[in-house]
């Protein structure tokens, strides 16, 4: 028989459904995915968590197996499994309904997704498409705040400021205090390599970033985290001249935009005068707040320091905590405000090992001179500073910062490091 003359084999229904995760348009959706959600990041949490769940449907299909199982050896891709783990195990000696556990779970089934962008983004040659949609959106988020600050236009939401016009001032500082120290080296490169348009736009992005968190809103969080980070860019991008005049040069301008901002100026004054309240009376001020949430944790965690009280339990503790209490010190909250007490409570030291073990680990991750490495070494250092006052890698917003921060840079990292790809 010829070929002319052979029957065409035509693939059967389950061999088209079984090449589509290597078509185009599916590999195209991996890729796509993450990049909506990053874009979506200031603006919406339903946004984020629909490309998100879409991105694992699409990803699982795409994997090799045997080399995904390879990867998990590296402890930055298996203490956030671990991490997850623990919370699973820790239903089983919650001192609550099971109910409420599976709700204490939810805030770290994230870093599920950690190992997923690792893998993925060292395969990919598209992570940058993450990094600049996060970017672009919080560009635009950006002016949009500046346009609303000056009509004084506010959310319907209770307490809304003129100039935040989505979501919260704690997660659009957060959010704005990260792009602009990502964009801080892309600036000595432009002007070292005479792109001077370039330079210039980087530059004026950067300053409405800046302004934007000293005259409209900033979180007093921020004002733990920036300081350290400007020594890391300093250490990291200047030789020690350049780097003691550029940190006494930041501190004039802080002190001259402190003289002129009535903001920042009101934003310190009652900061302070939070902290001579909490000290001469017993009137619930923020700090206040938060000092007496330590306290009650650091005594929950005396009674069973190794293992904790189980998965939810923190919801159980300060529920009781605010039993018969009236105004702010009778309201119900789920987290210490304080990333290592919120797991030492649930997970006693067995947790906090696991927690730092994660950080330290991904801190590793981004030791090389890259531009990515950077990003990644933000993500990371502003994560933890800011957990010390905050649960910012368990709640929804900043938690996906550094869920999906850490899994595409590092994933970049990873294969501009791999050989055969520089």
């Amino acid at each position: 028989m010829s070929e002319l003359t052979a029957p065409v084999v035509r693939p059967g229904f389950s061999e088209l459904i079984g090449a589509w995760p290597q078509s185009r348009l599916w590999l195209l959706s991996v890729d796509l995915y993450p990049a909506l959600a990053g874009a979506s990041l200031p603006w919406s949490t339903t946004a984020v968590s629909i490309f998100m769940v879409l991105w694992m449907l699409v990803v699982l299909p795409t994997i090799h197996w045997p080399a995904f199982f390879e990867s998990l050896r590296e402890p930055a891709s298996l203490l956030p499994l671990a991490f997850l783990a623990l919370a699973f195990a820790g239903l089983f000696w919650t001192e609550d309904s099971w109910a409420t556990g599976i709700q204490g779970v939810v805030p770290v089934t994230k870093l599920l997704a950690v190992p997923l962008l690792l893998y993925h983004y060292e395969r990919s040659q598209r992570g940058h498409w993450v990094l600049f949609a996060f970017l672009a959106s919080c560009v635009l988020l950006m002016g949009l705040s500046w346009v609303t600050y000056f009509a004084d236009w506010k959310a319907s939401s209770p307490g809304a400021l003129a100039g935040v016009p989505v979501r919260n001032y704690i997660d659009q500082s957060h959010e704005f205090a990260l792009c602009l120290f990502v964009m801080a080296p892309l600036i000595l490169w432009f002007a070292a390599n005479g792109h001077r348009a370039w330079t210039l736009a980087f530059a004026a992005v950067m300053l409405g970033f800046y302004l934007d968190m000293r005259f409209i809103a900033t979180s007093r969080t921020a004002f733990a985290y920036f300081p350290v980070l400007l020594i890391l860019f300093a250490v990291k991008y200047l030789n020690r001249r350049h780097a003691i005049y550029f940190l006494m040069l930041a501190a004039v301008v802080e002190f001259g935009v402190l003289l002129s901002s009535p903001y920042l100026r009101d934003r310190i004054g009652r900061t302070v005068q939070d902290y001579k309240v909490d000290r001469d009376t017993s009137a619930a001020t923020s700090n206040g707040l938060r000092l007496a949430y330590w306290r009650v944790s650091i005594r929950s965690i005396s009674e069973a320091p190794v293992f904790g009280h189980g998965t939810g339990s923190t919801q159980q503790l300060f529920s009781r905590e605010a039993e018969g209490k009236s105004g702010e010190w009778g309201n119900i909250i789920r987290n210490p405000h304080n990333q290592t007490l919120y797991v030492a409570i649930q997970w006693g030291v067995l947790g906090c090992l696991v927690l730092y073990a994660m950080w330290y680990f991904h801190l590793q991750l981004f030791r090389e001179s890259l531009f990515a490495s950077w990003i990644g070494l933000v993500i990371v250092v502003q994560n933890f500073i800011s957990s010390l006052l905050n649960s910012h890698l368990f709640d929804f917003h900043e938690g996906w910062v550094y869920v999906l921060g850490v899994g595409v840079a590092g994933g970049i990292v990873a294969r501009a490091l791999r050989p055969g790809t520089g």
